[in-house]
């Protein structure tokens, strides 16, 4: 017997899963549960209705096997098999999760609605209690400001206020490209859009406001029209970090100063010859002394199994062998950077399964601008363009990063996917552009 699910109301199925977004801002635990339930719930679906259309496509289908692989290596290379299961065993929830998305989208447009709707209300609160707690010293409800003094908002001991707002920041550009709106709303999202420029600036995570500029370069050199907004949005954002780095000696330090010192860009002046003398005698640093010993630590586990790496999880112990660990912080949870990060854990196999996908946003990148120049017809719809841009900051080699197992992460790289994937794939993708 087949089952069709008549009484399921697509309509609060989508509002509900929208909620994810805010959730995001309270902690991973409610937004693992709802990716968790509502995929499996999806492939009870799926199988009783036999409706595999969404699984056979070649991103989803190369996920699984990546996903199939890495319980493989959990199962027969990982030292702790049990541990390097917790990451590797459910993995595959973030395709289905990304299939559910296209699903819905197919079933009932309104979730463009909400989710731009459920972004709009999680930047807003974001915006008005960041500049809050810069401003005061504590957000809304009395927390101090994080670790080192820096902006965090509602995620506070957690300093990742800037990653949310910039790994999400494309996806509102998309929804907004699709959305009816009227003229004063088009006022409205510039003046967001800026103080989300400033926001992410402010919360002093390099990582993110290097995100931030590679995804406006992405559009704006990418996105066909809307020359004037763009304008209005890069000139304002650029103007308004400037002045704010010229009074704010610490934000320039962090985001500037500091980084060119560590990479050796910058000499510092006030050395002692010792010191002066260590300094100069060091290899080429990559990002910080800290992310350098990391990264180097891992690529030594790389070296020694190149083929299928120790298995997911297994940096955190693996580090702590002296046949590895380099530097002055060899040893962490992970080594803060994805591509070094699968070379260690899964191998050249598992590393080419993120690289492919850098491959093939710089392919798709390469056509689109192809077009934008010599003004063919577009490759890309700019609502494309958008996500595009989302993705491409995610599998983004040259920057520190998270862990790349870390569901937290994995909710908030899958949302750009599952949109795309269905503007791409779909039977029903059209999905009309509204003039700004």
């Amino acid at each position: 017997m087949i089952y069709n699910f008549k009484p399921l109301n697509f309509d609060k199925v989508s509002l509900i899963l929208s909620l994810i977004v805010p959730f995001l801002i309270l902690g991973p635990f409610f937004p693992d549960l709802i990716v968790s339930v509502s995929s499996l719930f999806f492939l009870y679906y799926v199988f009783k209705n036999r409706d595999f259309y969404f699984f056979f496509n070649i991103p989803i289908i190369t996920f699984f096997i990546f996903c199939i692989y890495c319980v493989l290596v959990s199962i027969f290379v990982a030292e702790d098999m049990m541990l390097s299961l917790e990451s590797s065993l459910f993995y595959f929830r973030a395709g289905v999760f990304c299939c559910l998305i296209w699903y819905l989208i197919d079933k009932n447009k309104n979730i463009l609605t909400y989710f731009y709707y459920t972004l709009i209300l999680s930047f807003l609160v974001l915006i008005i209690d960041g500049f809050f707690q810069y401003i005061t010293g504590q957000n809304i409800l009395g927390f101090p400001v994080g670790d080192h003094n820096r902006i965090s908002s509602f995620f506070g001991d957690e300093l990742v206020m800037g990653s949310f707002l910039s790994r999400l920041l494309p996806l509102l550009y998309a929804l907004y490209l699709v959305k009816t709106k009227q003229k004063f709303e088009n006022y409205f999202m510039v003046l967001i859009i800026v103080l989300v420029h400033i926001l992410i600036f402010i919360s002093g995570e390099r990582s993110s406001f290097l995100f931030l500029i590679l995804t406006s370069f992405f559009i704006i050199f990418l996105l066909k029209g809307n020359s004037f907004l763009k304008l209005i949005i890069l000139v304002t954002s650029i103007i308004s970090i400037f002045f704010i780095a010229l009074n704010s000696p610490k934000l320039s330090q962090r985001m500037f100063v500091g980084p060119a010192l560590d990479m050796g860009i910058l000499k510092k002046i006030d050395q002692n010859p010792k010191q002066q003398n260590s300094i100069e005698s060091n290899k080429l640093i990559i990002f910080s002394p800290a992310h350098d010993s990391l990264i180097r630590t891992a690529y030594n586990m790389f070296e020694d199994e190149p083929l299928f790496g120790h298995g997911p999880k297994m940096f955190r112990i693996m580090c702590k062998d002296k046949k590895y660990a380099q530097g002055m912080s060899p040893c962490m949870t992970h080594p803060h950077n994805f591509y070094v990060q699968l070379l260690a854990e899964t191998g050249i196999i598992g590393f080419l399964f993120l690289f492919s996908g850098l491959l093939y946003v710089l392919f798709t990148a390469s056509k689109q601008f192809k077009t934008v120049i010599l003004s063919q017809k577009r490759f890309l719809t700019n609502y494309q363009v958008c996500l595009l841009a989302g993705i491409f900051i995610s599998v983004w080699p040259l920057s520190p990063n998270g862990n790349f197992f870390n569901n937290w992460l994995m909710i908030i790289y899958s949302l750009p996917v599952g949109f795309y994937l269905q503007s791409i794939y779909s039977k029903n993708k059209v999905i009309e552009e509204r003039k700004i």
